[in-house]
């Protein structure tokens, strides 16, 4: 008698938006890798500190399920704690910045929360991302207009004092299954960190919100990493 296969299922593709953003950032890219055999799920990252987005982050993932998580933009800088609450398959980090080894990574970088200061209004908070640079440079990074809008509807108001916090960073998460995806050269330093580090590693021409812009080839390229790691 033949002994049934059992049959292996496949991680949970688990996307991780920026704080600044919201979840309608990654839907595009988690509809068009369904389409690929991934199962996948978008994780709620609001939150107005760090330690509130981390617990709302892991409140929205399942406790059974093992995932690959892939972190946009500053949610890369959320991975090692969240990997350090439960294993994980792996990691795809696009077009996102990097932890360091250990320690603490400061969520914002100390140029851009010196301009962002300047933004603040007299309560503290932060107009929406995309109104921190001018209207007709983030259409560029978009499809149309209507994308544009939903991502200005989307994207919370932010303490200026978020900008001004640190994620704590877990040693030893660098020896998980990584790799990374780039667009452009926004993040250029980070992909040639993954080089370096032997991570299976893509590329694609873009701006930063190249996963709007074009899910189609986001997808195809996440689902490539994803069989390499």
């Amino acid at each position: 008698m033949t002994t049934p296969t059992a049959v292996v299922e496949r991680p949970i593709v688990t996307f991780l938006p920026s704080p600044f953003l919201g979840p309608a950032v990654w839907e595009p890219v988690a509809q068009r890798l369904r389409s690929h055999g991934w199962r996948t799920l978008v994780a709620d990252t609001r939150g107005t500190s760090p330690e509130q987005v981390l617990d709302r982050c892991e409140a929205s993932l399942p406790d059974d399920d093992l995932l690959v998580l892939v972190p946009h933009s500053n949610a890369g800088l959320y991975v090692p704690a969240i990997a350090a609450a439960g294993p994980l398959a792996g990691t795809v980090f696009v077009d996102a910045a990097l932890p360091p080894a250990s320690g603490e990574a400061p969520l914002v970088p100390p140029d851009l929360r010196e301009q962002l200061r300047d933004l603040a209004d007299a309560d503290g908070l932060l107009p929406p991302w995309p109104s921190w640079w001018p209207r007709e440079e983030v259409r560029r990074l978009l499809p149309d207009d209507a994308t544009l809008d939903r991502l200005e509807a989307e994207a919370p108001r932010m303490p200026l004092s978020y900008t001004e916090s640190a994620v704590q960073v877990p040693a030893g998460w660098e020896r998980g299954r990584l790799a990374y995806l780039s667009f452009g050269d926004t993040y250029a330093r980070e992909a040639q960190r993954a080089r370096e580090a032997g991570w299976p590693t893509g590329s694609l021409p873009g701006g930063h919100l190249h996963l709007l812009a074009d899910p189609d080839a986001v997808a195809a390229s996440l689902a490539g990493l994803l069989a390499r790691i």
